[in-house]
């Protein structure tokens, strides 16, 4: 490990947020950004930075995706390492967003912080909603038809995220669309295909002896903001 790494991973937390597509964790870590001053590591966003902006990393993930092939855990973890040696330093606090998905990845992870950031710890916090809750949640997702926005939106009664105007985004007036992938049997699929790969990975962090925090989500936004300081000691910070 260089000395620069090695300062930059002292004293470093790193969340990750594992629940069911539809669980809210892009909307707990918004409002971790939000309020907590914390720093969001989206691996998608990375992955579309890094091809457009032609870096060496995102030519081969550039390449594997017009070669229809999915993206290597290799190249990913490539991508972490990179963002964390640039930016660690200057966040105390970072999201895993979409990251680790699978045990091989994870274990990519652990085997990249162990060798270059001995020092950065991880939390992890597993996000519990019923399926019935996912299926509701999904069926009422709306986006932003804007690549450059996307803002998310929901139509579920008393819904925080409600767009304002009918169904146009407050931010940009673009027209909101569901993903067909929001439709009920296909969140079902999506569903039982996740959950094996989140008891996989949830026994791989068991086994390394790592501590796993169960947060309920079938709830107001304010009061899983509130459960989640409470679990992770950040209360006063």
């Amino acid at each position: 490990m260089t000395k620069r790494e090695a300062s930059i991973s002292a004293q470093r937390e790193l969340f990750i947020f594992i629940g069911p597509p539809g669980s809210g964790k892009g909307t707990l870590a918004d409002a971790c950004v939000k309020n907590l001053n914390w720093k969001q590591l989206s691996t998608g966003n990375l992955c579309r930075q890094h091809i457009a902006e032609q870096t060496e990393i995102g030519k081969h993930i550039d390449f594997a995706i017009k070669s229809g092939k999915l993206v290597s855990d290799s190249l990913v973890v490539a991508m972490v390492h990179d963002w964390f040696s640039r930016y660690l330093a200057i966040h105390n606090t970072v999201i895993l967003d979409g990251f680790p998905r699978t045990v091989p990845q994870a274990q990519e992870l652990s085997s990249l912080l162990e060798k270059n950031f001995s020092n950065a710890r991880l939390k992890i916090m597993q996000l519990e909603i019923s399926d019935e809750g996912v299926i509701q949640r999904l069926c009422s997702r709306y986006l932003c038809e804007n690549k450059e926005c996307q803002a998310v939106y929901s139509t579920a009664s008393g819904s925080m995220l409600a767009p304002k105007v009918g169904m146009i985004c407050d931010i940009c007036q673009t027209r909101l669309v569901r993903r067909k992938d929001d439709e009920e049997a296909t969140v079902r699929e999506r569903l039982s295909g996740y959950y094996k790969h989140e008891k996989a990975l949830l026994d791989f962090y068991r086994e390394r002896g790592e501590a796993i925090q169960s947060l309920s989500v079938e709830k107001p936004l304010e009061d899983v903001f509130k459960d989640f300081k409470r679990l992770a000691g950040f209360e006063k910070r």
